[in-house]
C-alpha cells in the first residue's frame, strides 16, 4: 500500500504525518486489499470563517476508487471526521465484495441441486 500525503497552502509536519498514518491504521485493519491512499490536507478561502480546514482522500481498491472529503475548523478535527467517513465506506465496500462472493456460491449450489432433481 502506498500513502501519498500532500498539503495545499499547508506545510505537512512530521507530527501531522504521524497523526494521519495512525488514523489510517484503523481503516487498513478493516480491509487490507488497499492499493494506494492519497490524502490532501488544505486550507480554504478566508471568506469561509466557520469551516476553513479541508481533508480529502482518494482510496484505491481493486476495481473501485473511494473519494471523500471533510471540512472543519481545525485540521485535526477534519482528519478525524474524514477517517470516520472513510471507515464506514470501507466496511460497506468490504461487505459488498464479500456478499457477492457468497451469493454466487449459493446460486451455483442452487442451480446444481435444481438440475439434479
Amino acid at each position: 500500500m502506498n500513502l501519498l500525503l500532500t498539503g495545499q497552502h499547508v506545510d505537512i509536519s512530521p507530527a501531522l504525518r504521524e497523526y494521519v498514518e495512525t488514523k489510517l491504521e484503523r481503516v487498513i485493519r478493516h480491509f487490507d486489499q488497499i492499493i494506494d491512499i492519497a490524502v490532501v490536507l488544505g486550507v480554504e478561502k478566508p471568506s469561509e470563517k466557520d469551516k476553513r480546514q479541508r481533508a480529502e482522500v482518494n482510496l484505491r481498491v481493486k476495481g473501485n476508487v473511494i473519494h471523500l472529503d471533510h471540512y472543519a475548523e481545525d485540521l485535526y478535527a477534519a482528519i478525524d471526521g474524514l477517517i470516520d467517513k472513510l471507515d464506514r465506506q470501507v466496511v460497506r465496500h468490504k461487505d459488498k465484495v464479500q456478499s457477492h462472493k457468497n451469493e454466487s456460491l449459493k446460486s451455483i449450489s442452487a442451480n446444481i441441486s435444481a438440475t439434479d432433481m
